[in-house]
Parts: structure tokens; sequence; C-alpha cells
């Protein structure tokens, strides 16, 4: 088993789910300590903490974040595919991120770091907390399973809570209230007709409706109906907005919640060139120089109960990561 195989699997034996970081935080920390470099760990909340190792710095960040979501998946080796949660999003690409940046401090190239954010997955605390840090770094290569492509842009993200109310009666007498579900349900279908944004690179902006709350027994009219949905951006976010708001118009209130804008990166010759559909924390870490996103893994298995990494894929990504390095600092 190669380093970076046994290094993934010792991070994925760690659960790490948002929130509950530190533990991995702490395994990392002492992984690069043994080895030479200086660590700082940077509180974002009580019990939380990023992690920043560098040596001279001024050159290459090599970035990701070392938050899972739930539930936790112990890691397993079946055939050649590495399985367990944070297989591919992203503990084994911190693992190449870590074993890359060793291999090249030990040929003597000391201006990379490693820079390990927490909360990825929830809001992205830790990205916010560590673009207040004294970084020097020129570029940065954030990690997130791209199969192994560099990514030419990512779409970024708009949450917003649909809100409709009604009034409540006996379900016995139900023409005395007004249903702030069905209400919800004849709304939401008309989603469908909304001119969206396209974009050539990043394609279509796209919605979710993820989650839908209605009511409070069975026997009650629902007074108060919310649906939050995800918005996929391709470009600015204002012609979005527009076209939610003529949709609600006064059927229903919206509550805007967290933005992360549309992306395009640098790629470099010699890899596969693609962009993304989702966001990272590449937008909140603009102090750590031009952004680069690539990273071993599809994102079809993250966030899944079959989440993994082929092995071979990690392997090589370790190489990638150096070439990467070598190339934006050459």
């Amino acid at each position: 088993m190669s380093d970076v195989i046994m290094l993934a699997t010792e991070l994925l034996g760690i659960e790490s789910t948002t929130g509950r970081e530190q533990e991995a935080v702490d395994f990392v920390a002492r992984w690069c300590i043994a080895r030479g470099w200086n660590v700082s760990l940077q509180e974002v909340e009580p019990g939380r903490s990023n992690l920043w190792a560098t040596r001279k710095g001024g050159g290459v960040t090599l970035s990701t974040h070392l938050d899972t979501v739930p539930p936790y998946v112990a890691p397993r080796l079946e055939g050649n595919r590495l399985y367990g949660r944070g297989a591919c999003d992203a503990k084994g690409i911190a693992a190449a991120m870590m074993v890359a940046a060793q291999r090249l401090a030990d040929a003597g190239e000391e201006r990379v770091d490693l820079l390990f954010v927490v909360g990825e997955e929830k809001g992205s605390p830790g990205a916010r907390a560590a673009n207040r840090l004294p970084a020097t770094s020129r570029f940065l290569v954030n990690g997130e399973p791209t199969e192994s492509k560099l990514a030419s842009g990512c779409k970024g993200a708009q949450r917003v809570i649909v809100r409709v109310r009604g009034r409540e009666a006996h379900s016995a007498y139900a023409h005395l209230g007004e249903s702030a579900l069905e209400a919800m349900l004849d709304l939401l279908p008309q989603l469908r007709g909304l001119a969206l944004p396209t974009d050539p690179v990043l394609g279509d902006t796209t919605y979710n409706i993820g989650v839908l709350r209605a009511g409070t027994e069975a026997n009650i009219v629902p007074g108060l109906a919310e649906a939050e949905i995800m918005i996929r951006l391709v470009g600015d976010i204002e012609p979005v907005r527009a076209a939610f708001t003529e949709w609600a118009g006064d059927r229903a209130e919206l509550v805007w919640g967290s933005h992360i804008p549309a992306q395009r990166f640098q790629t470099i010759s010699g890899f596969e060139v693609e962009p993304v559909s989702y966001t990272s924390d590449i937008p909140l870490l603009d102090r750590w120089g031009t952004p680069l996103l690539f990273g071993p893994g599809s994102i079809h298995v993250a966030h899944t109960p079959i989440e993994y990494i082929d092995v071979a894929e990690l392997d090589a990504s370790v190489d990638a990561y150096v070439r990467i390095v070598r190339t934006l600092l050459a």
C-alpha cells in the first residue's frame, strides 16, 4: 500500500463530520510537525480550527477541507477502490496534497504551503476565517473531486427560502382556513417556466427544491409552508433574484441566504479541462492567490453511502499536484 493510500485510510478512520473536525486537524498537525513544517492552528469556533502549514511561503498553497457530510462511514479497501466518508470529498485529496507537499520539500522546493479548513460543507466558516490570515502565496490550488481534470470554472450558489402564509382551521371545516401548503404546491411548479441565465462555459442556471416544510398536524389546515431552494449560478446574481422575485410576487416571501458567485479559474497545459457545477471555498479565499481547482475522484459518488476513490487515481494525483506546483513556480 502506497504512502498516500495509507495516509488517506488513516484520515478516513477519523470521524470529522462538520462541527467535529478537530481530531482530524490535530492528526494532520502532528503529521506536519513531525516532518519539519511550521504549523499554525487558527481557531474558527471553540473546538474547531483551521490548519496552515508552511516553510518559506511566497509560492503555491494546496488547500482543501477536512470536514465531511454526515453520517460517518468507516474506511474499507475493496479491490481498486478505497471507500469511506470523505474518500473523494475531500480527505483523499488532503492526503494527496500532504504527500505531494512533502515530496516537494524533500526535493528542496519549500515554496509550498498547506491550508486545511473546517466547515466547507456547511457555510464555510473555516474559509472565511482563513482569508484573514497573512497569506503570501501567489497561487491557490483548491482540492475538490474533479475527476483529475483542471476545472475551467465552477457555478456559484444562492440559497433562498420561499415562505407562504395561510390561515389555520380545523380540518373538518377546511373551508374556514386557507392552506399555505396547497398554495405552495400550486406555486412551485411554475418555477419551470422561469427564463434564467445561461453561460457558454458553465451552462444553465439550475435550482433544486431541497426541503419542504408545512403544517403541524394532519387535522389542522397548514398556516405556514416553506421551501428551501439551492440555485446554481452561472453569472450575475441580480437577474436570477429578479426572476424569482417576479415569480413570487405577492404570493410568497423570499428570504435570501448565503451567496457564492460563479468563478473562472486558471488552467495549465498538460491537463484535461472541464467546468464543474458545484461550488468550493475558492471565492472565500481570494487573498491566497490566483485560483486553480483540481482533485481526484468524482463528485457523483460524494455525499453517497458508496463514496469511494480509485486507488490508482489517488496515487497518480500526488504526481499531478507536484507537477501543478512546479509548473506554477517555474
